[in-house]
């Protein structure tokens, strides 16, 4: 089965260059546009279901998909981004929060580490294979969880895990 993830279309934080984790903040004009043209891609490659975090940047994105791809949306708590807790709205250059993405177990203060989030994403992936589908499935969500989702199929090193960056509307494809 094909499994697809896809990251949210741009927020105003995302063009400033803020940290954006559980702030419930809706698209731009640009990441509408960043929207369409993924739902122009996924459109065709047939797939059975979009499942999406719960925030309204994944939502808004994963309505138009599922729109354009005639398949059903369910919202999944579970692909919700990480909580950054004291670094959300600071800039993702922060020296502090960038010593800290590097530290998987430490759980960021008032947030939640890389450690938790990999429980939830990686619970999630492991029920979908085991329910199969015919039909490929989007998980629409976050730069954060597609990190983890990578990990679930591909090794990296740490060093990788913490430069990788999934720009808004981006797709990864994956067997499952």
């Amino acid at each position: 089965m094909k499994l697809y993830v896809a990251r949210h279309g741009q927020t105003a934080w995302n063009a400033q260059g803020k940290i954006l984790g559980r702030t419930d903040l809706d698209l731009t004009p640009e990441g509408e546009r960043q929207a369409r043209e993924l739902a122009r891609l996924v459109a065709p490659k047939g797939i059975g279901a979009v499942l999406t975090s719960p925030l309204m940047r994944a939502r808004r994105t994963a309505a138009i998909v599922a729109e354009a791809a005639g398949a059903p949306l369910w919202v999944e708590e579970r692909l919700i981004e990480q909580d950054y807790g004291a670094f959300e709205g600071l800039s993702r250059l922060d020296e502090g929060f960038l010593r800290a993405k590097g530290q998987f177990a430490y759980r960021y203060p008032g947030g939640e580490s890389m450690m938790q989030v990999a429980h939830r994403v990686y619970a999630l992936l492991d029920e979908i294979k085991a329910r199969g589908a015919e039909r490929g499935v989007l998980l629409l969500c976050h730069g954060g969880v597609m990190r983890l989702v990578r990990t679930y199929f591909e090794d990296m090193t740490n060093e990788q895990f913490v430069r990788y960056s999934a720009q808004n509307c981006c797709l990864e494809e994956y067997e499952l």
